[in-house]
């Protein structure tokens, strides 16, 4: 075995670039960088970041240079993705006798800032911020959320107690580390069991409690209450696992305005968020989407599903990064690049990606009026769509579905739009009841599961159910 310095620039600058690096034998052996190890821990919490698993592919995050112990005279797959906007490298190389370095390069297809674009991971926990930074610079993102979440754990003397990682590294409006370009700022995620999870992102100070209601405490509390205080401190509030698997009072928060945005995840889901979220847009609750990870645990990539927002090229902060997620100049994607523009009567799309996906749709008010196929020009696969825009329209998305994700394999491409909006609001009747559905089932786990201690509580949540119930009825008359 020789201990060899492996190094990946860009092409550009000649500099190194951090990547996620994966070197295999013949045999199908990893390799893993000095100060890493071949097995890791797979599981929810656990030495979360700066190595992968998914399927039997490991992965691990590197700087752009590492030494490595690898053997000589066997063919070695070296490969190193970063992110969706380079070239990913695949390469089959022979140690010679002796051979102590190995050097490549890899090129950018697209370079977002120039076109003034930011890219971020809405979402992740459990990893320390130096090990999210390098993760967020190997996977090619601007800025990573690393959320503070309540957790319960077994300690070794028998005991379960409260763990609440990253709290003393919280950072509220600024990053608590910038490295390699990358930078992490701390924030918080609020959640209960039934009610829903919400992420206060860009507070000026956390708001407590972090978690209310069963097996932590009663269910005195509120979301909507949660809502408000991340407001008062110019914060950003994102509704996580959306209708998991009913809206519960986040829902009756996002209709009472209390939502900024919708966040679209890799967490597996049993109800397709697509549906839900598409009724919300057509009961007129206008919400745009941001992209997440939601990364707690080494089989996930930090921004597996990320955020692409448009900003003012002058503020590419992450001030700048919530305000234009705040205005709706976001996509959330694994793959395909979506670029828009808009005239007065007319609206295009553009997309493009590192590997085949089905189809690019153009939809309206919740149905598909426009689609085409893409092909493959200088190793992209490329498409565009132009359609008729009024503002008579309620609101029109664009989308991309179907092939393998470049940033997992197990995954399927997919992206999003956030939608744009004409002069009316869009009234579905059916989106409409159903909403009103999800809002009598919260008055009844309110009546008869819920363990409030003060009556206040209860009748604030049935009061605030009244309300939204009340404002998705007038869309009706």
């Amino acid at each position: 075995m020789l201990a060899v310095h492996l190094r990946i620039n860009d092409s550009e600058t000649h500099q190194p670039i951090p990547v996620r690096i994966m070197i295999t034998g013949p045999d199908g052996e990893s390799y893993a960088p000095l100060g890493a190890t071949a097995e890791f821990s797979l599981g929810f919490g656990e030495d979360v970041g700066g190595k992968i698993r998914q399927g039997q592919a490991v992965a691990y995050h590197v700087s752009g240079q590492c030494e490595i112990r690898l053997p000589a005279g066997w063919p070695l797959r070296i490969r190193a993705t970063k992110g969706l906007e380079y070239q990913p490298l695949d390469q089959v190389v022979t140690l010679g006798a002796g051979q102590m370095a190995l050097r490549f390069e890899m090129s950018r297809w697209w370079n977002r800032a120039e076109d003034g674009w930011m890219t971020a991971d809405a979402r992740s926990h459990f990893q320390s911020p130096h090990s999210a930074a390098l993760e967020s610079a190997a996977e090619d993102l601007d800025l990573t959320n690393l959320l503070v979440r309540e957790h319960l754990y077994l300690a070794s003397d028998g005991n379960t107690y409260q763990s609440t990682p990253n709290h003393a590294a919280w950072s509220g409006q600024s990053p608590a580390l910038s490295l390699h370009d990358s930078q992490v700022v701390v924030n918080t995620w609020n959640t209960h069991r039934v009610l829903g999870n919400i992420a206060l992102l860009n507070s000026h100070r956390p708001v407590y409690p972090l978690v209310f209601g069963q097996p932590y405490s009663s269910d005195d509390w509120s979301l909507v209450d949660w809502c408000q205080q991340c407001h008062r401190k110019k914060g950003l509030v994102t509704w996580t696992d959306a209708f998991q698997p009913e809206g519960g009072e986040a829902l009756v928060a996002a209709i009472l305005g209390q939502i900024d945005a919708l966040e679209w995840s890799a967490s597996p889901r049993k109800v397709p968020l697509i549906q839900w979220y598409y009724r919300l847009l057509n009961a007129g609750i206008r919400l745009p989407l941001v992209g997440a990870s939601a990364k707690s645990s080494n089989r996930v990539a930090l921004g597996s599903i990320r955020t692409y927002a448009q900003v003012d090229p002058q503020n590419r902060t992450y001030a700048g990064w919530i305000d234009a997620v705040r205005a709706g100049r976001t996509f959330v994607t694994n793959g395909p690049i979506l670029r828009q523009t808009q005239s007065a009567n007319s609206w295009s799309v553009h997309a493009e990606c590192l590997t085949s996906f089905e189809k690019l749709e153009m939809v309206r008010d919740g149905d598909v009026v426009s689609s085409s196929v893409p092909a493959k020009e200088k190793g992209l696969w490329i498409v565009s769509l132009e359609h008729e825009f009024s503002t008579e329209y309620g609101w029109m998305a664009a989308r991309c579905v179907g092939g393998e994700s470049p940033l997992d394999s197990g995954a399927t491409n997919f992206a999003h739009t956030s939608p744009i909006y004409g002069v009316s609001k869009t009234h579905d009747e059916k989106s409409i009841h159903a909403l009103i559905g999800c809002l009598e089932r919260v008055r009844d786990w309110a009546g008869t599961q819920a363990q409030f201690l003060e009556a206040k509580w209860r009748d604030q949540l049935l009061r605030n159910c009244t309300e939204a119930e009340g404002i998705l009825r007038s869309a009706l008359k």
